[in-house]
């Protein structure tokens, strides 16, 4: 949404200052926006393999949606893995076992389907519970180990933003190689007069026009959305692991979701008293 009311203040900004003063229609020359628009795909085909060239196409609708990562997941995700650490507590690591060799069976991960959903997240979390029931990796092993899927999860999500980013830098070089075109046909042109040949320079400019203004209007604001989503998406990780991690060290289960609560990010983190009285009130049911 705000992607959209920033295009069109970009808009409003650029077109409507230049039409107090000039010709809307003189920036309408078609042929340089085919030739900037197929310079810049044809550039982010040729530098990117298919896998990457997917990821980045897959990744552009979720920047205008909302993200889902809200103060009530959170609290779900918090939640969930307290009801699976009181159950280790009370009934011994192996209690869980089929909660983890089977979660979309397990009446505990049942009870949160926007996060038994979420295949990656889920899949975190029952890989280390997993580990934690076999008893064969210590804390540290495990999180040596949890450091570095994040960090493998945080730069594959990452690589859209990049792209898109190098694809931005790269505009306005395109719009200058327009503008060049524009010029060479116009030098070939100088016995017009000079009207004529004054229409032809200006439409050579807006290549370079159109190079800056998607470069840096259009384009960059998505790569700059495409990085902050995933930025937000490896935060639920992180919270995973300093939950599980903390439980590992011998914490009850009270005080480790304590820990994942304060890896949270103030827009999205509920205070100590609003998620102590959530679990106590799920606990109820």
């Amino acid at each position: 949404m705000f992607l959209i009311v920033g295009y069109v203040i970009i808009l409003a900004s650029a077109l409507g200052t230049y039409a107090v003063h000039g010709s809307l229609a003189a920036l309408w020359v078609p042929l340089e926006y085919i030739a900037i628009v197929g310079l810049t795909v044809g550039g982010f085909v040729a530098s990117n393999d298919i896998k990457i060239i997917k990821s980045t196409v897959g990744a552009l609708p979720g920047i205008f949606k909302g993200s889902k990562f809200t103060r009530i997941l959170y609290v779900d995700l918090l939640a969930m893995l307290f009801e699976v650490l009181v159950k280790v507590r009370k009934e011994g690591l192996m209690s869980i076992e089929n909660d983890v060799e089977n979660p979309q069976e397990s009446p505990i991960f049942t009870k949160y389907p926007v996060l038994s959903s979420d295949h990656h997240v889920m899949e975190f979390i029952t890989d280390y519970l997993r580990m934690m029931v076999g008893g064969n990796l210590n804390a540290i092993e495990i999180e040596s180990l949890m450091d570095i899927e994040i960090e493998t999860h945080h730069h594959e999500v990452e690589t859209p933003g990049h792209v898109v980013s190098k694809v931005a830098d790269a505009v306005p070089a395109f719009g200058i190689i327009v503008a060049v075109m524009g010029v060479v046909n116009v030098m070939g042109s100088v016995g017009e007069p000079p009207a004529v040949l004054g229409k032809m320079i200006g439409g050579a400019l807006v290549g370079t026009f159109l190079g800056i203004l998607i470069a840096y209007g259009f384009v960059s604001p998505v790569a700059n959305l495409l990085e902050q989503k995933a930025q937000e998406g490896s935060k639920i990780y992180q919270v995973i692991k300093v939950v599980l991690l903390a439980s590992m060290s011998g914490y009850a289960p009270q005080v480790a979701v304590e820990f994942g609560r304060k890896a949270l990010v103030a827009g999205v983190r509920p205070t100590f008293r609003e998620l102590e009285e959530e679990l106590k009130a799920r606990k109820g049911k």
